[in-house]
C-alpha cells in the first residue's frame, strides 16, 4: 500500500491518535477552568457587557464658579446652546479621576461639536 495515500490505515491511525490526545487535552482545560475563582458579583452570575453602558450617565459642570449638576447629556446641549457650558468648562462624571475641561472629555466634545452656532446678528429678531 502507498504510505502517501491520505486513507492508508498508517495516516487513519495517527488521525485518530491526534484526536484522542486532543480529547484528553480539552478534557484537562475543561476540569481546570472548573476550579479557577474568577471574583465577581456575589450571585455568581456577572454583569451583561451592554447593560453597564446602558446605564444613564450624570455629568457635574462648574457653572458661574460653582458645582452644579448632575445632569444628563441632554441637559448638557441645553446648557451649550444656551451658551452657558463651552469647551473650557469644567466637568466631571463618575469614572474621572478629577475635573477636566470639556475639551479633553470626548463624549462631552462631541455634544458641544454637535451644537449649532448662535444665529447671525442679521437673521435675530
Amino acid at each position: 500500500m502507498n504510505d502517501d495515500n491520505f486513507f492508508s490505515i498508517e495516516r487513519l491511525v495517527e488521525f485518530g491518535l491526534g484526536m484522542g490526545i486532543a480529547q484528553q487535552m480539552v478534557n484537562s482545560m475543561n476540569q481546570a477552568m472548573k476550579n479557577v475563582h474568577i471574583p465577581g458579583p456575589m450571585n455568581g452570575l456577572a454583569a451583561m457587557p451592554g447593560e453597564l453602558n446602558s446605564l444613564p450617565v450624570s455629568y457635574f459642570v462648574v457653572l458661574d464658579g460653582k458645582q452644579a449638576g448632575p445632569f444628563a447629556a441632554e441637559e448638557l446641549s441645553r446648557l451649550i446652546v444656551q451658551g452657558r457650558i463651552d469647551k473650557m468648562t469644567y466637568v466631571w462624571r463618575a469614572g474621572m479621576a478629577g475635573w477636566a475641561h470639556c475639551q479633553d472629555v470626548p463624549e462631552v466634545l462631541k455634544l458641544v461639536a454637535l451644537c449649532p452656532p448662535p444665529l447671525p446678528p442679521e437673521v435675530q429678531a
